[in-house]
């Protein structure tokens, strides 16, 4: 089988000296989609936000590999240019910035690109406005300034499809969102995946809901730290039955 997109080993990291990822494995190949379920506080978002390199964690053993090559030593500027994208749970607003500028400067760094002119960046972003349903006036809009919850994560999706990662962590994108707002960022996603069939996905997620739009490949289970099981997209339903109960640790 190929390299993997995506491959952690033994991940163990820590924040102000506190344990939080305790030995996770995870390999994600192109096209997948891999669903990440869990409690409260079992990591899930660390895990999205250690691969980013959030400056607040800090990686104690094990490794995070990209095409095969170990990125812990990467500043999150490197990873992102090297197409790790995270989309995050709540989207930072920066006023006085359009959609515009934000992806224009974006996109370059992420091409290598010393320069990228204004109309190349409005017309593509023109084109997957349309192909997200979007209000064109959206583009001249300062980011996240003032946005809804769903228009917050609509223009996440709208920087993954610009952005053409090479692997995409979705953050409780469903976060917050009501059911008509959920299914219409996760037929953006849909349409971002038909594009860019060869993207790895990782969606970070408490609710099936999320799961039902966007079918995943496999789905994992993370307690304590750990991924403690792995199974296809049936174990979604089965935890939305069960809940977590049957793989907490057993206490004594």
């Amino acid at each position: 089988m190929s390299t993997p997109l995506l491959e952690l080993r033994n991940l163990h990291a820590e924040a102000e000296d506190a344990q939080i990822l305790r030995g996770v494995d995870l390999i994600v190949h192109e096209g997948e989609v891999h669903a990440l379920m869990g409690p409260n506080g079992a990591g899930k978002s660390t895990l999205a936000n250690v691969v980013m390199g959030h400056p607040g964690y800090t990686v104690t053993s094990g490794q995070m590999l990209l095409r095969g090559e170990d990125i812990a030593a990467w500043s999150p500027d490197e990873r992102a240019r090297a197409g790790i994208f995270l989309a995050f749970q709540y989207p930072e607003a920066i006023s006085g910035v359009s959609v515009t500028q934000f992806l224009r400067q974006a996109i370059a760094a992420r091409k290598n690109l010393t320069e990228l002119s204004v109309l190349e960046v409005r017309l593509d972003l023109a084109e997957w406005m349309d192909r997200l349903g979007m209000d064109p006036a959206f583009a001249e809009r300062h980011l996240n300034d003032g946005f809804s919850g769903g228009e917050r994560k609509r223009n996440e999706v709208l920087q993954m499809a610009l952005l053409e990662p090479v692997v995409a962590m979705l953050d409780e994108t469903d976060s917050g969102l009501d059911i008509d707002a959920l299914r219409v960022v996760a037929r953006g996603v849909r349409t971002v995946r038909d594009e860019h069939p060869l993207m790895g996905v990782v969606v970070v997620t408490h609710y099936v809901k999320l799961l039902e739009e966007i079918e995943p490949d496999r789905v994992h289970i993370l307690v304590d730290g750990r991924i403690v099981h792995s199974g296809g997209a049936e174990l979604a339903q089965q935890i939305e039955i069960e809940g977590y109960d049957a793989w907490r640790p057993v206490t004594t």
